[in-house]
Formats: C-alpha cells, sequence, structure tokens
C-alpha cells in the first residue's frame, strides 16, 4: 500500500461570510522585523500598511505613522511573512461550512499562501475569490483532479487529460501512484509541450530517476526516494512510501540522490510530520489534542486515531520505523545541504494534521533534522517565493511587497516553537487577531 486514501474527500464547498473588505491603512509599531532576506532581527521598527501593500517600513523613530492608521502594537513582538503551506487539500464542494472552516484554520496557523494538492473547478472560482478578497483565505493554487492508475489508464487518457486541464487554467497537475511508465511518459511530454507543471507522487513504475530527469515540479513525500537508495527494481513492492525497503537502504547512496535532486532542479516537499506522526512512538490519543483538532469533526478525529493504530498494528517494529524515520531526516538535511530547494508542506488536513496548525510541527522537524530555525523558515517564505516565481511580490518583509505577515509573541529564529505563538495574521492587507480568527471557528464536540 503506497497511501491511505485521503480522509476527508468528499467534504466541503465556500460560504460567503468571509464577505469582501478593503484593507485600510495599518501600522505595526514598536515591532521586531524578521524580514527573511537574511538572518537577522530589525528592532524597534515600524511598518506602515496601506492597500494590501507595505509601503514604509524603518525605525520607529523615523517612521510617521499616518493619522488615519490601525496602530497595532508591536512592543515584544516579531514580525514574519506569511507562511505558506505547500502539500495543502481543500475539502471539495460538499459542505460549505467546512469549506469555510479549512480556509480559516490555515490563516490561524499563519498560512496565507497554499497550494493545493487535489483540485476539482470549483476550487478555480475559489482561487479566484480568493485572491480578489470576496473570502477570507490564503492565496491559492491549484492543481487540477488526480492523474492515477484509475483516472489515467492508457497514454491517450493522460494526453486528453492534460490538454483539458491546460485549458481550464489549473496551475499544475497532480500525479498520484499507479500510473504506468507509458501513461506517465505520455504526461510528461504533454506536459512540457504545453508549458503545464507537473508533481505529487512517484509512481513505482516510474521511479526516482525517471521523475527527475522528467523535471517534476515537485517531488512530494520524498516519494521514491528509500526505493532509490534501496536499489530497488521499478515496480518492486515497497510499502508504505518504502518502508517495506528500509533495511535494504544503503544510506551512501544519500548524497548521490541529493546531487541528482540538485542538477535535475527539481523542489521537495517533504511532508515529514505526516510520517512521524504515523511512524513515531507518541500515542495518538495524545496527538488527537494537539491544537487545531478541536476545530476538526471529531469523527474525522476518531478516524485518524483508527488509522494510526491500525498502522502501527501492522508495522510493530519500533525499531525500523524510527530507522525509517532516521533515514527520511538525513535525506532532508543532505538535500538542504546540496542546494535542493526545500518547500514547507505538511499534507493538511491528513492524519492528526490539522489546517494550518500542523505547519508548525513540520517547520520543526526540519530543525530536528539538522536546520537551524532560519532555515527551516525559508522553506515557507522565501523558497515558496522562488518557486512560484513571486520575489518581487512575496517571501520578504520589505517596502512595495504584498502584506501578507504574521505577527507572533516571540523571536522564531531563536525557537522554531514561537512561530505557534500567533498574536494576528494579515492577509492582503487585512489584520485579523488571533482571537477573531479563533472566533470564526467553531469547537467541534
Amino acid at each position: 500500500m503506497r497511501r491511505l486514501p485521503l480522509i476527508v474527500a468528499g467534504i466541503a464547498a465556500l460560504a460567503t461570510s468571509g464577505a469582501r473588505q478593503e484593507p485600510g491603512v495599518t501600522a505595526f509599531t514598536g515591532v521586531a522585523v524578521v524580514p527573511m532576506d537574511r538572518e537577522r532581527v530589525l528592532e524597534d521598527q515600524t511598518v506602515v500598511v496601506r492597500g494590501g501593500r507595505i509601503v514604509e517600513i524603518g525605525p520607529s523613530s523615523r517612521v510617521r505613522v499616518p493619522g488615519d492608521a490601525t496602530r497595532i502594537d508591536g512592543r515584544g513582538r516579531y514580525l514574519i511573512p506569511g507562511l505558506a503551506e505547500l502539500h495543502a487539500h481543500i475539502p471539495p464542494p460538499a459542505n460549505a461550512e467546512f469549506q469555510e472552516r479549512v480556509l480559516v484554520m490555515y490563516l490561524a496557523g499563519g498560512v496565507t499562501t497554499i497550494r493545493g494538492m487535489l483540485g476539482n473547478p470549483q476550487h478555480l472560482e475559489l482561487r479566484r475569490r480568493a485572491a480578489s478578497g470576496e473570502i477570507l483565505s490564503p492565496t491559492i493554487y491549484t492543481s487540477g483532479p488526480s492523474f492515477n492508475g484509475s483516472t489515467a489508464p492508457a497514454p491517450d487518457v493522460a494526453r486528453r487529460m492534460v490538454e483539458e486541464q491546460r485549458q481550464a487554467g489549473y496551475d499544475f497537475l497532480k500525479i498520484h501512484p499507479g500510473l504506468t511508465r507509458a501513461v506517465f511518459d505520455t504526461l510528461a511530454s504533454t506536459a512540457q509541450r504545453l508549458g503545464i507543471a507537473f508533481a505529487g507522487h512517484v509512481p513505482l513504475d516510474v521511479g526516482l530517476e525517471r521523475a527527475l530527469e522528467a523535471r517534476y515540479s515537485t517531488i512530494d513525500h520524498l516519494d521514491g526516494y528509500v526505493e532509490f537508495l534501496a536499489r530497488a527494481e521499478r515496480g518492486a513492492p515497497a510499502g508504505f512510501f518504502g518502508l517495506a525497503l528500509i533495511d535494504a537502504v544503503d544510506t551512501a547512496r544519500i548524497a548521490d540522490a541529493a546531487r541528482r535532486t540538485r542538477e535535475a532542479g527539481v523542489w521537495v516537499v517533504p511532508t515529514q510530520t505526516l510520517f512521524e506522526t504515523m511512524a513515531g512512538t507518541l500515542a495518538p490519543e495524545t496527538m488527537a489534542a494537539w491544537p487545531g483538532t478541536q476545530y476538526l469533526p471529531q469523527q474525522l478525529v476518531q478516524q485518524w486515531i483508527q488509522a494510526v493504530r491500525n498502522f502501527r498494528q501492522q508495522n510493530p517494529d519500533t525499531a525500523r520505523l524510527a530507522r525509517y524515520l532516521a533515514v527520511r531526516r538525513a535525506l532532508i538535511r543532505r538535500l538542504h545541504d546540496e542546494g535542493v530547494g526545500i518547500l514547507l508542506g505538511s499534507d493538511a488536513p491528513q492524519w492528526m494534521n490539522p489546517p494550518g496548525f500542523s505547519i508548525h510541527r513540520e517547520l520543526a522537524s526540519y530543525v530536528r533534522a539538522g536546520l537551524t530555525p532560519f532555515q527551516a523558515l525559508r522553506t515557507g517564505t522565501v523558497n515558496v517565493a522562488r518557486f512560484f516565481g513571486t520575489e518581487r511580490e512575496t517571501g520578504t518583509i520589505e517596502r512595495g511587497k504584498r502584506a501578507d505577515l504574521v505577527l507572533l509573541e516571540g523571536n522564531p529564529l531563536q525557537d522554531i516553537g514561537n512561530v505557534a505563538r500567533i498574536a494576528g495574521v494579515m492577509v492582503r492587507g487585512r489584520w485579523l487577531t488571533v482571537h477573531e480568527l479563533v472566533g470564526r471557528l467553531q469547537v467541534q464536540r
């Protein structure tokens, strides 16, 4: 088994309670700014936002606060760029209230940009409404419906799907397990001809080397890497993301995998917290009390608890699971050190990963893998801007950039855990305190 189905599939669409509000003038005063252009903190700054843009930033002694500005006291607080979740899921259009709640949950966790990894036609309209400010939502990038062994059983079908999704205006194509090599080759050549990226899983019949050769936009979950390290034959059974092959892994090949990835220019989205949840030792009942789970349907949370129990019952050797996690951490560290672009993504909502809230654990997992807090933060800020080509708009705190900002109660460069200590979030110039955001969520019992 390569992957359990997304448990929340079949839930949600959009309500209209986040109706458009034109952002006014806002000034963060006396705040410590973490601009993310390099590793530094600018103390006692005033940041002025007007019309959704940062129009002024500088020492509080020099920057004049406009008379019509809403002042936000930043003393003792830290301002960082908005974060991104590059392996997000937006519930499909079936329950408007739940879809709206998920989008607000992302914001409550400081996530101002999401990349939806299992799209449908309604998400295109959702993307437009989010960008225009008609709804309260992060900026949305979205794939089309999944390419997998069932939806794309033959090359001609894959070719037609690529053409249709490119015409529809999706941002990229999502690849799931099950594609044959012939189908994938047709998908890749058609996508390259039409200029649309593809990302996601690495099917067993494709393998990491071919995926890199085809220049995936992103390889998510580090899919295909354990098989490469174990020198598994193409199509050989690998279990849960290579877990069945862990005893055959040659860690000396990690350097080669990282070098090949860098040379191919392929980005990776590790979703490491997903694996630490499943293969770790923390009791599922304890994880079910993590921040954010209270805003999700409790039936869903109970399904997650059972999924973790089932996985661990099927994989009772804790030493093998620990080795599996250690190999993944070593991969993350070497990929980073080699210069491979790592992008922040946790696969929310999935298996104890509440939208927005799980991204904090993902950041912490990168630090455990050997990255510094600054390097970890880059995966969700600067790297994302580079990936999307929006460096002039996002990724750092600078004059003229879009006002996607998160105000924290502690210095994230000293302790990555401080990213979870959110005082408020600004999305496209609209300021929302954490109390306002949480007030839009409803505890589910």
